[in-house]
């Protein structure tokens, strides 16, 4: 037996041995999953199979390279390096680029990102003249997105009536004319976005019979990491290669799939015994990370569920600590019961902020525990996002709260003078600059006079610079009587922003509404236990400004409690972990009541 088959426990082993035809891993948490998958790749390599016909597909460029990494340790590095062995993107890009012509492509396309596609989407729509308020760039990008991923094309859409009708609803009927727009200005650009990377690569292989042939003749052996994570397009190319020699290997744990929002589809590993009838199956059962405690709070959890593939994930791990359960009185009383524990603990196991993690279901809770956190000056960092007060939604209207204290503050004037929409246009803003640069006057004394000063802005624009002004004022006037809770709300609402972000309802939008939500809360929270007198719209922002202060201090981001959401932890670990906001509707879900599968999917996100 080769030494490095001796490291493997029995179905490790099996797996990593397995010869010709469909296999199925289930790897539990913390089983060895990436052991397998590159042993797996070794294995074949030293049995003869030459680099260039194995195709090893990985959702992150981080668990490729690890893999890469470890294979050049076991092969040589020639093999290695000749592996076709990525991400689904970078590896079907790398596909198209080969077979460009034949999609009447160059080869040198451009990949828009996610910020270009956007700024295209905005691009046309202000082309089109269209209400910005209506059709909104995200959710719009995310319409274009989720009819690409569902073999949707321009056509296709203004041949589907039921679509048009929920557009025609929304009072979105030019949608299709901006769905054809921007599929035809990537053509012109010659450009791709990441959704056209898998759905030109099925497309390529769907309607060139001789490229289809030529890849599955290439890939002899395909291996796919977290298989429960691909979504329908990534499935049907899979299946389209696969189909000639049936080497294919999947690793994967439907009791992992977390990611339905994104367009994963966990029917796609429990289905495998069906796309495969002569499958083998290997199960990775004993967890080598966690406690036994922690192995059996998990079991017990998912056991629940109705559809999944049926395990037994044992650990022959010592007890560990017992998984404790506080209850509080509220997101402040958590959040100071979660910073006094972290204090506790380093003092007590000379612990480092490192070793901490705070997770939550939705990053709108974020807010309270980093208040906390600051308060006992315990550094922190957000895993995959910005800071609660770093946040566009809350940069936006903490903007309104500082021209309602000094409204000479310009940089904040610039943010927000047409946010939400009010028809005052970057040609306006830059005159006012420019004039109030050249006379040494600030925008709002400029704009507090215009009657008497000499500026070339039309009549309408004026009418609408002055509306804004007296809103302004007014919020002055109220902020330096009402408390702080009642003017922000007030300002949130008279503005537009609340009901702007309100009504819309894509992923993106719900959550900067619950931003909001969350940052009124906790001006709530000040006003009701500030002293009198100091309860006011100036004290909290002069609160925000000292807390935000402390994020400038220079300290190694990596000794830092990290703060994520449930979704950003899958697949770290953390010796001290803290899960916040276990409560009925928002972990689980309150969209876990609309159906089984919602419900399930909480159960493997917990």
């Amino acid at each position: 037996m080769e030494d490095y088959l001796r490291k493997l426990n029995p179905e490790q082993r099996n797996a990593v041995t397995h010869s010709t035809g469909p296999l199925m891993v289930i790897a539990g948490a913390g089983s060895g999953k990436t052991r397998v998958l590159t042993y797996r790749i070794v294995h074949l390599l030293k049995s003869g199979v030459y680099p260039h016909n194995i195709l090893s597909l990985t959702f992150t460029n981080k668990a490729s390279k690890e893999m890469r990494n470890r294979i050049e340790l076991m092969a040589e590095e020639s093999d290695a390096r000749s592996l076709w062995m990525g991400t689904f993107h970078s590896v079907f890009s790398k596909i198209l680029r080969f077979e460009a012509e034949k999609l009447n492509y160059p080869s040198n396309f451009t990949i828009y990102d996610t910020d270009d596609s956007k700024s295209l989407v905005r691009s046309i729509i202000k082309e089109l003249n269209l209400d910005k308020d209506i059709y909104k760039v995200g959710m719009i990008r995310n319409r274009i997105s989720s009819l690409k991923n569902n073999f949707i094309t321009p056509a296709g859409y203004n041949s589907k009536s039921e679509l048009n009708q929920q557009d025609k609803i929304a009072k979105r009927t030019e949608f299709g004319r901006i769905y054809q727009m921007y599929v035809q200005r990537c053509e012109k650009a010659s450009a791709m976005d990441f959704d056209d990377l898998l759905l030109k690569t099925y497309q390529l292989l769907e309607n060139h019979p001789d490229v289809l042939l030529k890849y599955q003749e290439k890939f002899k052996y395909l291996l796919i990491d977290e298989y429960q994570d691909t979504n329908h397009v990534q499935y049907l190319i899979i299946k389209k290669l696969a189909a000639l020699n049936e080497n294919i290997c999947i690793v994967g744990d439907d009791a992992q799939s977390i990611y339905a929002f994104r367009g994963a589809n966990i029917q796609n590993i429990l289905n495998f015994k069906v796309d495969y009838p002569n499958y083998k199956t290997y199960k990775l059962e004993q967890n080598y990370r966690s406690t036994s405690t922690i192995v059996e709070a998990a079991n017990s959890i998912i056991k629940q569920n109705e559809k999944q593939i049926e395990k037994n994930v044992w650990t022959s791990n010592t007890k560990g600590d017992k998984i404790i359960v506080v209850k509080t009185g509220s997101d402040n009383d958590e959040g100071r019961l979660v910073a006094n524990t972290i204090s506790d603990v380093q003092m007590r196991n000379q612990a480092h902020h490192k070793d901490f993690a705070i997770l939550y279901r939705t990053n709108a809770q974020s807010r309270s525990l980093e208040e906390s956190l600051r308060k006992r000056n315990i550094p922190y960092k957000i895993y995959g996002g910005l800071s609660f007060y770093q946040r566009k939604e809350i940069k936006d209207l903490l903007a309104y709260y500082r021209l309602a204290i000094n409204p000479n503050d310009e940089e904040a004037f610039k943010r927000i003078i047409n946010y939400p929409t009010r028809g005052i246009g970057t040609t306006t803003i830059q005159r006012l600059n420019v004039f109030a640069n050249e006379h040494n006057k600030t925008i709002w004394e400029i704009i507090n006079h215009l009657e008497e000063t000499e500026i070339n802005i039309n009549k309408g624009t004026q009418k609408k610079l002055k509306e804004f002004a007296l809103m302004i004022n007014n919020f002055i006037i109220n902020s330096k009587q009402k408390d702080a809770h009642a003017i922000a709300e007030e300002i949130a609402k008279q503005t537009g922003l609340f009901n702007n972000l309100y009504t819309d309802k894509s992923p993106e939008g719900v959550s900067r509404f619950e931003n909001i939500q969350e940052l009124l809360n906790g001006i709530k929270d000040f006003s009701e236990t500030a002293e009198q007198g100091v309860n006011k719209l100036p004290d909290f922002m002069e609160d925000v400004a000292l807390l935000t202060d402390q994020d400038k201090e220079t300290e190694d981001d990596f000794n830092k409690v990290t703060l994520m959401t449930v979704h950003a932890a899958k697949g770290l670990e953390f010796p001290y972990v803290f899960v916040v906001g276990l409560e009925e509707n928002l972990f689980p879900s309150m969209m876990s009541g609309e159906s089984q599968e919602n419900l399930e999917e909480e159960r493997r996100l917990f």
